[in-house]
């Protein structure tokens, strides 16, 4: 399980997991619009790691960012840190 420390954004973190085929699982916000981020979560769990940060990268809410923006910076440290 990843633990992500999201900034400028109501979710304060997020959980995930990638699989060893490089899809994204288990994503779980931590404060946030709930209802929201239960959906994200949902529709998110098992795309493509590069289909998700593609499809979340730069959308923008508070701070010049947003949960799903967080979420794909998130993923794309993930992929640098493990040479993706």
């Amino acid at each position: 399980m990843q633990i992500y420390h999201t900034k400028g954004t109501c979710s304060r973190q997020i959980f995930f997991d990638v699989t060893k085929d490089n899809k994204v699982t288990d994503v779980k916000f931590i404060g946030g619009c709930s209802g929201n981020l239960q959906a994200l979560s949902k529709l998110v769990d098992g795309m493509d790691i590069d289909w998700v940060i593609g499809k979340l990268k730069g959308i923008k809410c508070r701070s010049n960012t947003s949960c799903s923006d967080q979420l794909a910076t998130a993923l794309q440290l993930y992929k640098e840190k493990n040479n993706l």
